[in-house]
């Protein structure tokens, strides 16, 4: 009989046959593989944000594009002290090879409201709005208290002062039936400003004019333009200019706004948005 192995013997191949028992055979299946990491999700659009803000030169569509700190000559017509002995009938050039009176003393309300105090109040509120927005103003007249300055000086101003603008705020005396207001720019032109430049600016406030609420003239000009040959500060301007009749003072409906803080708050308003 053969001999029986000793107890070591034992234990060493039963610790050979579990080491075997863990190592895959021939026949063993494969190890599963490792799952793949989950997939990432492409990240959802981002919502639309407010519109980025991007400052240019234009105000509004259809202003008159100017630089940003431009200088803009405003011209309040007439001025308080105008009238018999101020020498403002003196002749002074029209810019035409004629002369015309160096001023007037302006229209006024049937009730006796000037036009210089009008012109005054709303450029007060035009130079503000200017200011408030960067551009350098320069006024024509430092006061309503004073005489002139006269017609060839004031259509000089721009270029004196470097101005990408000039806007003369008038008020007009027309027929009493006729009421709104018109926008003059001197016609034909004289010079390079004045064959282009001048007519954008006059469209640019026709434009801003009626965007505001207010009429074209019904008695003079057409669709708000009035192109003129005889206006002594157009004439003499070499930087784009108008003049802008706010208002008819002997128009019963027009005097009321004319003279009102917050009819001539909103012709301000609309001049200013005219410029770029």
């Amino acid at each position: 009989m053969p001999s029986r192995p000793s107890p070591s013997r034992v234990v060493l191949v039963a610790v050979l046959v579990a080491l075997l028992g863990s190592c895959a055979g021939p026949g063993s299946a494969p190890a599963a593989p490792s799952p793949p990491p989950s997939p990432v999700a492409d990240p959802a659009p981002a919502a639309p944000g407010p519109a980025t803000t991007t400052t240019t030169t234009t105000a509004r569509p259809g202003a008159f594009p100017i630089p940003a700190g431009a200088t803009v000559v405003i011209d309040p017509g007439h001025n308080g002290r105008n009238g018999p002995g101020s020498g403002i009938d003196r002749p002074v050039p029209d810019g035409r090879g004629g002369t015309k009176p160096c001023n007037t003393t302006g229209a006024s309300t049937a009730d006796g409201y000037p036009e210089h105090a009008f012109t005054w109040a709303v450029s007060q509120d035009l130079a503000a709005r200017l200011r408030a927005r960067g551009f350098r103003v320069v006024l024509t007249r430092d006061s309503d208290d004073g005489v002139g300055p006269c017609v060839d000086v004031r259509g000089e101003a721009g270029a004196r002062a470097g101005a990408a603008a000039v806007i003369s705020v008038h008020a007009d005396g027309g027929p009493t039936g006729g009421h709104g207001f018109h926008v003059l720019y001197s016609s034909p032109p004289l010079n390079a400003a004045q064959r282009g430049p001048a007519r954008a600016l006059a469209d640019a406030a026709v434009t801003s004019m009626r965007a505001a609420g207010f009429t074209p003239a019904t008695y003079i000009g057409k669709g708000g333009l009035d192109p003129r040959g005889d206006i002594a500060g157009l004439n003499l301007a070499t930087v784009p200019s108008v003049l802008v009749e706010c208002a008819n003072l002997r128009n019963t409906a027009d005097a009321a706004l004319a003279r009102s803080p917050q009819g001539q708050q909103r012709l301000a308003d609309a001049l200013a948005a005219s410029l770029g």
